[in-house]
C-alpha cells in the first residue's frame, strides 16, 4: 500500500480523547490529528516523537490530518487500524497470502450473527470467515495483542467459533505494522481473557496467522509470517 500523497512530519505533543493527537509540523504550526487507533498505544504514544500525517482534503472533516506513522528508535510503526486492513485486502487479492487458500469471491464487512466480521472468502459453496486485527505493541522480540483490554476482540473470537459450529472455516489474522517483531503471543499481562478467549479458539479450529509488514514514510506492505507462541504450547507455524 503506497501513501497516495507525501507525509507531512511533525513530532507528537500528546494524544488525548482517545482519537486525537497534538502535533507540532516542522514549521512549528500547532495541528490537531486524527487519531485512527481505539487502543492504548502502548510504547507508540511517546510526546517528542517524529510522527507522520496524511493530509484530508475533506471540507467537513474537522481535523484536516490523520496519524500515520510513528518512529520508534528501531523502527516505524503504522499506528492506523485501518491500514491492515486494506493491506491485508490487497495482499489477498494478490495471492499473496497463502495460508487463506483459493478463494473467488472476497466479501467485506460480512455479518454473522451479532458480529461483523471484517472479510468473507468464498470458493464455491465453502465460506472463510476472516477477521484481522492490526499490533503495534512489540515487547522484547514479540508481537503482543491486545495493547488494551478489549471485550470486542473476545466477542470476535467467539464469531470465529460459531462460524466453525455452522461449518464454515475460521482465521484470525494479526498484522504487526512493525519490523522488530521476531514472533507473535496474546498479551496475557494486559488482558487475560483474551489470551484465554484466543486459546479457546485455536483449539476448536479457528487458524491464527500472524504477519509482519514492511514501514517506511512512502509505503507499507505485507512481508512475512510470524510464529505463534502461545502460552504453555510450542508455537503455531
Amino acid at each position: 500500500m503506497r501513501f497516495l500523497s507525501p507525509l507531512v512530519r511533525g513530532f507528537l505533543i500528546r494524544r488525548y480523547q482517545r482519537f486525537l493527537a497534538e502535533v507540532r509540523l516542522e514549521n512549528g504550526r500547532l495541528v490537531t490529528a486524527h487519531c485512527p487507533n481505539s487502543g492504548s498505544m502502548q510504547g507508540c504514544n511517546v510526546p517528542g516523537r517524529e510522527v507522520l500525517l496524511s493530509p484530508v482534503d475533506n471540507p467537513k472533516r474537522k481535523t484536516r490530518y490523520t496519524w500515520e506513522l510513528i518512529h520508534l528508535p528501531s523502527t516505524w510503526v503504522g499506528i492506523n487500524t485501518l491500514t491492515a486492513n486494506r493491506l491485508v485486502a490487497e495482499a489477498a487479492s494478490a495471492k499473496l497470502i497463502p495460508e487463506l487458500g483459493p478463494f473467488d469471491k472476497l466479501l467485506r464487512e460480512v455479518k454473522l450473527g451479532h458480529s461483523r466480521i471484517d472479510f468473507c472468502l468464498v470458493r464455491g459453496g465453502v465460506s472463510l470467515f476472516l477477521e484481522v486485527k492490526n499490533v503495534t505493541l512489540v515487547e522484547n522480540g514479540t508481537a503482543l495483542f491486545p495493547d488494551a483490554p478489549t471485550a470486542r476482540g473476545r466477542k470476535h473470537l467467539q464469531t470465529l467459533m460459531d462460524a466453525l459450529d455452522q461449518g464454515h472455516r475460521a482465521t484470525m489474522l494479526y498484522v504487526v505494522q512493525r519490523e522488530d517483531a521476531q514472533r507473535f503471543s496474546p498479551a496475557a499481562h494486559i488482558d487475560p481473557a483474551y489470551a484465554q478467549a484466543l486459546h479457546r479458539a485455536h483449539k476448536a479450529g479457528v487458524n491464527i496467522i500472524v504477519y509482519g509488514a514492511r514501514v517506511s514514510p512512502e509505503e507499507i506492505y505485507l512481508d512475512t509470517p510470524l510464529p505463534v507462541v502461545l502460552e504453555g504450547d510450542k508455537g503455531i507455524g
